[in-house]
């Protein structure tokens, strides 16, 4: 009996209901923006995204429709977004998120 493992990741598993969504690699930090999450923080990369939405990996204690503040590690304006969609798969979480102030200026930007 041989098993195929699917290889693909959690993010590319969340980005599979996101078909407009390309790859990319921005290095962010994203903070909760929930009372209860203190000052929680973690650095990611965003894996897909556009300025609308992106998708990253987060150990975060996340949930449908909070809100998280990303701010590109390079710089730039931090921008707040809401998640909208969760994929857990082998103890891992994939998070999406779409941005609520408009488009997302540095996301444009190579």
């Amino acid at each position: 009996m041989t098993l195929i493992a699917d290889e693909r990741g959690c993010a590319e598993q969340l980005a599979r209901f996101f078909p407009a969504l390309p790859a990319v690699c921005f290095a962010v930090r994203v903070t909760p923006l929930r009372p209860a999450q203190g000052k929680l923080q973690e650095r990611t990369v965003l894996e897909y995204g556009t300025a609308e939405c992106a998708i990253f990996l987060s150990y975060l204690p996340l949930e449908f429709a909070d809100r998280v503040r990303l701010e590109r590690v390079e710089g730039g304006r931090p921008a707040e977004a809401a998640v909208i969609a969760l994929q857990y798969q082998e103890g891992r979480k994939a998070v999406a998120v779409r941005f609520l102030e408009g488009p997302c200026e540095w996301m444009r930007q190579p």
